[in-house]
């Protein structure tokens, strides 16, 4: 039933419909049809999930109660995906009470209609939520096309939105429910006179350097993320640590992100002596992570580098 999105020419919009119900589809779709959007179905909010995520839409109109997993649930999972998070999400309802409203929008909904839909209206909606996710994306893209990894960080240390550099460089960084890494939130809620200028991670054995960015709103944080320096040699990791050479090279792959296993084999020893070597490493450095054992030696090392 999916339109694939090739067919139609790259300028037009693409609306997702999620409905359960044939009629309702037909009638949509034959709306947005001839008012030229590009249409795509699904009939579940599963199946509205795995669209949205190969191909993601320019707007999703998604019906609030389906069996299994209904609206509310599935534009909740939309909105933890950094992939699908700044699509604008239209809810359609039978419901009209003001809880399953606000229902609607806490689970990340910009706009609501009520069924039966009102095809002028429902368009008319439509083409002011576009025309704004438009603005937004081609301010992302002139940051993007400039070099600028930016997030905006709302409540909860979300990514509300972010540019596709930023999001190339953030993803693998973010924790199961979304949220930014531990050390970024501290970092975030450090009090302003002991705030650090900026945080370091590391993301696949580069420094990852987060800094705070003046915002316009009040709910918003904005960051700019700088990626620095490879990790430096093992000899440089040993002196600059006072590491055995031994350890030096255990902590540079660990700061290239490789695995206890991987280390083992790359250096002919054991896992559990890789382990032991780790141990003594985060002895010496005072850490007990090795994320911070790699953010660590990244900062003490800089300069000798």
């Amino acid at each position: 039933m999916l339109e694939p999105r090739s067919e139609e020419s790259p300028a037009t919009p693409v609306v997702l419909i999620v409905d359960d119900a044939p009629d309702n589809l037909a009638l949509l779709h034959g709306a947005l049809r001839q008012e030229g959007y590009g249409v795509r179905v699904a009939t579940s909010g599963s199946m509205a999930l795995d669209s949205a995520r190969l191909s993601p839409p320019d707007l999703i109109l998604l019906d609030a109660m389906m069996p299994g997993l209904d609206g509310f649930e599935t534009c909740r999972r939309l909105k933890e995906d950094l992939i699908t998070r700044e699509i604008p999400v239209v809810f359609m309802t039978g419901l009209s009470q003001t809880d399953d409203v606000l229902r609607g929008f806490r689970a990340g909904g910009v706009d609501y209609v009520t069924k039966p839909v009102r095809a002028p209206e429902l368009l008319a909606r439509i083409g002011a939520h576009l025309r704004n996710r438009n603005r937004l994306v081609a301010a992302h893209r002139a940051s993007d096309a400039a070099g600028d990894a930016i997030i905006a960080i709302g409540a909860g240390y979300t990514v509300q939105w972010a540019t596709p550099l930023a999001r190339r460089w953030l993803t693998p960084l973010l924790e199961l429910d979304g949220q930014l890494p531990a050390p970024v939130r501290r970092w975030i809620d450090a009090p302003g006179a002991m705030a650090e200028a900026s945080v370091s991670l590391i993301s696949a054995g580069e420094r990852l350097v987060f800094s705070r960015l003046q915002s316009t709103c009040a709910d918003t944080q904005l960051l700019l993320i700088r990626r620095n320096t490879p990790v430096p040699e093992p000899a440089v990791l040993s002196r600059a640590l006072r590491l055995t050479a031994r350890e030096g090279e255990v902590l540079y792959w660990v700061a290239l992100g490789k695995t206890t296993p991987d280390i083992a084999e790359i250096l002919d020893s054991s896992p559990r002596t890789v382990n032991k070597h780790l141990e003594h490493i985060y002895m010496k450095l005072g850490v007990e992570t090795r994320t911070a054992a790699a953010t660590l030696a990244l900062s003490k090392t800089r300069l000798v580098a």
